[in-house]
């Protein structure tokens, strides 16, 4: 029997190792392919926001009353007394009452009034109707309050839609309301406008077919006379009829300032 010496067992398996392949990372199986599709990110339509805060609103008031205190009625007027009124006729104008009507014409660059002299008023509300037959641009129409003498009030309109009011002393003219235009005011002939005036103490204001327009305060007149007026400003007569004069007493004590610190 032969004996091989150890080393040649050595040498043998060095041999063997030698013929076998180097040692590799077997690949990894790829999967199949499948029909199911790979799950897609959501999409969020509506993402959230913040929520915001709530404003908090002041509850509306009601429109505060701009004439109050008016009662029962102390004077009615249907212009069918022609002697109740100042009347008059010439070439430069005429007050007439005809068909329970006033009817003031002026020519241009007159100014004409008529009073009515069987009442005087203090706190009152009135209200006349305005007809406009004649009158364009400048011309004007209006009420006088309180007229005493020479001292009264005028509350003005003219045919392109302006108001204002002065105040007459001794025939010195104060303006108390700069003109400003109102949508209440015909903008000429032919028109028609309710004219009210509320008069209580120093405070008097205009309204213009029951819509407050301004007001005004002054202590100089606290009484008087009521009138109406036409002022003729361009180049042709303006003529104004007045119909269906009410006025209404007012019981109104105006509210007691708090005095300032």
């Amino acid at each position: 029997m032969r004996h091989f010496p150890p080393t040649f067992f050595f040498i043998g398996f060095l041999l063997l190792s030698a013929c076998l392949p180097l040692a590799t990372t077997l690949p990894t199986e790829t999967p199949p392919p499948s029909d199911t599709p790979l799950p897609s990110p959501t999409i969020v339509w509506f993402p959230p926001s913040a929520t915001p805060t709530l404003k908090v609103f002041p509850t509306p008031t009601s429109t505060p009353e701009m004439n109050p205190g008016v009662g029962a009625l102390l004077f009615s007027d249907d212009f069918s007394n022609p002697s109740a009124w100042d009347t008059a006729a010439s070439t430069q104008g005429s007050a007439a009452i005809s068909r329970n009507r006033l009817t003031l014409v002026a020519e241009p660059g007159v100014y004409l009034a008529s009073l009515n002299r069987e009442e005087t008023f203090g706190d009152f509300y009135a209200e006349i109707t305005a007809h406009l037959s004649l009158c364009r641009g400048e011309d004007s129409y209006g009420i006088i309050i309180r007229a005493s003498g020479n001292s009264f009030y005028r509350f003005t309109l003219t045919c392109n839609s302006m108001i204002s009011a002065e105040r007459i002393v001794n025939s010195v003219r104060l303006a108390m309301q700069q003109p400003v235009p109102s949508g209440d005011a015909p903008p000429g002939a032919p028109g028609e406008v309710r004219i009210g005036i509320w008069a209580a103490g120093n405070e008097m204001r205009l309204f213009l077919n029951e819509r407050y327009q301004f007001s005004i305060s002054d202590p100089s007149s606290p009484s008087g006379a009521f009138g109406v007026f036409v002022r003729g400003a361009g180049d042709a007569p303006v003529s104004v009829t007045f119909s269906e004069l009410n006025v209404y007493d007012v019981d109104y004590i105006p509210p007691t300032l708090t005095p300032s610190p």
